[in-house]
């Protein structure tokens, strides 16, 4: 008889870990994507990218005093103002992006390594900034905090909030957009060329100068759109972004340097051990939560050793 009740128990339990797991791979993902490109094409490891999701972060917040009080109507049982803000956010760390680079990381004409220790520096910079404007306590969206969504809790017995639902659509919605811009339209391919070999691109007619502030304007997009769904999701703190570092890049690595679809896949991968960690409590292994990223990591280490390049190699 306990097995019998078990069961069920253990297979609800998975299954909300499962959902968890597609909210915390849909704000991986966003950041990878950007880190990837960054990579890709501008040929460093940009450590400032977990802060340019607190920048993005911010942003919508100091939108949202104004938005409250201009913007009616809901989407997805969320406020209207609340989508507002994440363009604004998501405009913000673009532009942010885009001027650091014309500031900082072009005219220093260095190599890849020079590059990411000034990105170090750059993103000590963006948290200082963050902390002058807003403070070191963390806050909220003002988003009231909504119960499921009765019709997926009373099918699935799983709770899926509207703002779970929300952030996985819009994250599929985001990385299905960048797909087709980068297989269907010019600016994607001309990515895909200088990603691949800058030097032929430039020769062949690219301005490979526009692709890099396209390259600068998505990455610091997708970036921001993370850091939104992340403070929305928890809180908005000025070191959320560096503290979830270390996952993107495990993503990143994981799917493949340099793979924009890797990155996509190692999220996802990432992602799903992360919150699935705690099920291993339930079978009797006593590994709780606090571990999640360890196993996350050494599930990356594991798939390293099968395959030293990532999943899915080098190229975008």
């Amino acid at each position: 008889m306990t097995t019998g009740v078990a069961l069920p128990l253990l297979q609800v339990s998975a299954l909300q870990f499962v959902v968890n797991g597609l909210v915390f791979s849909s704000i991986i993902v966003l950041a990878a994507i950007g880190l990837s490109l960054v990579y890709s094409i501008a040929d460093f490891a940009n450590f400032a990218h977990g802060d340019l999701m607190t920048v993005g972060a911010f942003g919508a917040l100091a939108s949202a005093g104004v938005l409250q009080s201009t913007v009616p109507g809901s989407v997805f049982s969320l406020p209207l103002w609340v989508f507002v803000a994440l363009v604004v956010g998501m405009a913000a760390a673009a532009l942010v992006a885009v001027l650091t680079n014309r500031i900082v990381y072009k005219p220093l004409d260095a190599g890849s390594v020079e590059l990411l220790i000034t990105s170090i520096g750059v993103a000590l910079a963006y948290r200082a900034l963050v902390f002058i404007g807003f403070g070191p306590d963390a806050q909220r969206y003002g988003v009231e905090r909504s119960g499921p969504i009765p019709a997926v809790q009373d099918a699935l017995g799983v709770a899926v909030t509207p703002r779970k639902l929300a952030i996985i659509v819009l994250a599929v919605a985001f990385v299905v957009g960048l797909h087709f811009l980068l297989q269907y339209t010019t600016l994607g391919r001309k990515m895909r060329a200088t990603a691949d070999n800058p030097n032929l691109a430039r020769v062949s007619g690219i301005r490979t100068s526009e692709v890099i502030l396209a390259m600068w304007i998505i990455g610091g997009a997708l970036a921001a759109a993370g850091g939104v769904f992340l403070g929305l999701e928890t809180l908005v703190r000025p070191r959320m972004g560096f503290d979830i570092l270390l996952v993107v890049f495990a993503a990143v690595i994981l799917g493949g340097i340099g793979s924009v679809y890797g990155a996509m896949l190692g999220s996802f991968v990432i992602g799903m051990v992360h919150e699935l960690t705690p099920i291993l409590r339930l079978v009797g292994v006593p590994i709780g939560t606090e571990y999640a990223p360890a196993v996350a990591f050494l599930i990356m280490v594991v798939i390293l050793l099968v395959r030293p390049r990532g999943i899915m190699g080098e190229t975008v």
